[in-house]
């Protein structure tokens, strides 16, 4: 018989809970709070069928646009043929997370405000732009000696009576 195409064909590995992961569901998983607008990873809990996502969004990152009573509406990119379509699908909440990939911009953008705050204090105007690395100062070798190396001539006599 040919290989199946089912919903979950080929999540063996996928959907399986980790080593030593299984069991019970912890409670901090339903007493999360997510807000419109917020970005959510979608990491499918094998333990939970329903609401469960279809297995291309496992492992995406998307944003909140609806909060129902046991589910979370996330709008994600998906690219079919040769264009990105905006999908907007139902998780239950077990099988999402937190994202955490605007981190480092909040991050940078408090410590940029702060700089502006420090230099407008000075009176001058600074750039909070990031730039690309520019190639090494050059420096000066020192210390380096030349050493003229000759090859030692080859004594058959001696490399048979075990010399050198």
């Amino acid at each position: 018989m040919p290989a199946g195409h089912g919903l979950r064909s080929r999540t063996r590995d996928s959907f399986s809970r980790a080593f030593r992961k299984k069991g019970t569901i912890h409670l901090s998983t339903y007493l999360r709070t997510y807000h419109i607008g917020d970005y959510v990873d979608i990491k499918v809990n094998g333990a939970i069928h329903k609401g469960m996502p279809h297995k291309f969004y496992h492992g995406r990152t998307g944003q909140v646009w609806n909060v129902t009573k046991r589910a979370i509406g996330v709008e994600i990119n998906k690219q079919v043929g040769n264009r990105i379509i905006r999908k907007r699908i139902h998780v239950r909440i077990e099988h999402v997370m937190p994202s955490r990939c605007t981190e480092e911009v909040k991050l940078r953008k408090k410590k940029n405000d702060q700089l502006k705050a420090e230099a407008k204090a000075r009176g001058e105007v600074i750039s909070t732009k990031r730039q690309p690395e520019g190639p090494k100062p050059g420096f000066m070798v020192e210390g380096a000696t030349l050493e003229t190396v000759t090859p030692i001539p080859y004594d058959v006599v001696n490399d048979l009576k075990g010399g050198y």
